[in-house]
Order: C-alpha cells, then structure tokens, then sequence
C-alpha cells in the first residue's frame, strides 16, 4: 500500500527474516517512503543494478549470497547507492569488514524503527553533501564536484565510491594540511562507531589504486604517524 503523500525515498530493504522485514517496511511506508523487500542476495544484486533506489538496507544473513557480498559486488559494479547493514551482533571485525567492503552505515538488531529513519535521512544527506554554492573544490591536479559527486585527477574523471570519493574530497578540502585517520573517519563516515584506522586505510588504498590505474600516478601523501594529506 502507497502512502497518502509524496513519497519520500525509494527504499530497498533485503532482509531473511520475513517478519522484520515486513515490520520495518510497514513502518517506514507509515512515516512515508516506498519501500521494496527481498529476502535473496542475488536477487537483491540484480535489482539494484537494474532499478533506480535511494537506499538500501541490508541484512548480513540472506539466502543466496551474503549481505557483505553483496554490498562488495556492488561496489565493484560501480553502484554508489547507500547502503545500511544490519547484523544480529555487535561484532566490530564484523562491522569493520561491513564497512570496508562498501557500506556507508551499520545497525545491530534488534532494529529501531526511528534510528533507522533518522539514519536512512543522514546517509542520504551525506550522499548530497555538496559546498555552498555548488561549486567545484581542488588543487593543481585535482578538482571535486560536491554537488555531482564527481572527482577528476590531471583531468580525468575518476571511478569511485561514494565513500571513496568523500574521502577524497575531504582531503582536498585541506589540501597542505595533514588529517589523522581518526579525523578522516569521524568527518566522513559521521556514524557514531569508534573510529577505525583499519576502515579509513584500506579506502585511501582503493582510491590510490585506481588513481595509478587511470592516471599513474599517486598524489596522496602518508605522512607517518599522523595520516594523510595531499598537496596544493
């Protein structure tokens, strides 16, 4: 059943327990999103490649393929949409591994309705994280589009996830200046979670292995024992 109102966001909710499922998604039709539920991986997979959704929450246990699979996969199709987990456990390698492999947020069950309301509101907010004005950021190599969420390094347009290029941006946004890794992760991941070096380093890893694939060069400096930066 539709709303009696506009709608809000698209939601895709991917969740073996039917109940939950249909629970949250009664929920969030009532404050009013449109919400789609599956309980296959794989046919998750599918429907986010071929349809046009706002967010996604996704459960880790699914049958078919796993959440981290397919939130990896995703990332690997070059879908940016954002993507929230949820796990029965507040395991925190289970959770770095969530967010590593691509998600942008993390819920442990049992699962409040107006946490995750609020939390689908920040991802998205995050994804339309833009400057005033709508202009571009940059150094000599590099220019950022906040509001298209678009990166080009030496002119070329850069492949990258929506985290990856958040990070990049924020970066470039302190161009000359060092950012720790806990800075990085509290100003880009903005989710409440302990900061993790692990989550912030093996991004910065990924957006310099594409930069060297797509230009062949690497303009991000780590500066040992304080973090990263990248110059003017």
């Amino acid at each position: 059943m539709r709303p009696p109102f506009t709608v809000l966001h698209d939601v895709l909710i991917v969740e073996d327990d039917v109940q939950l499922a249909e629970s949250l998604s009664q929920r969030l039709r009532s404050v009013g999103h449109a919400v789609t539920l599956l309980t296959n991986g794989q046919a998750a997979l599918r429907a986010v490649i071929e349809g046009d959704f706002d967010v996604i929450v996704l459960g880790l246990v699914l049958r078919g393929m796993d959440g981290l699979n397919v939130v990896r996969s995703l990332r690997d199709e070059g879908v940016t949409t954002p993507v929230i987990m949820m796990a029965a456990f507040a395991d925190s390698a289970e959770r770095i591994d969530g967010l590593e492999g691509g998600a942008d947020d993390y819920m442990v069950k049992p699962i409040d309705i107006e946490e995750l309301h609020a939390r689908i509101k920040a991802v998205l907010r995050r994804r339309n994280w833009s400057t005033e004005g709508g202009g571009t950021i940059g150094t000599d190599d590099i220019t950022v589009s906040p509001s298209r969420l678009r990166a080009w390094y030496r002119g070329v347009g850069l492949d990258l996830s929506v985290q990856e290029f958040r990070l990049l941006a924020q970066l470039v946004r302190n161009a000359d200046s060092v950012l720790s890794r806990e800075t990085l992760y509290e100003t880009v991941w903005r989710n409440g979670s302990p900061p993790s070096s692990k989550v912030v380093d093996a991004h910065v890893s990924r957006i310099r292995r594409r930069m060297i694939e797509q230009v062949g060069v690497d303009p991000i400096v780590t500066v040992r024992g304080a973090g990263y930066m990248v110059r003017k």
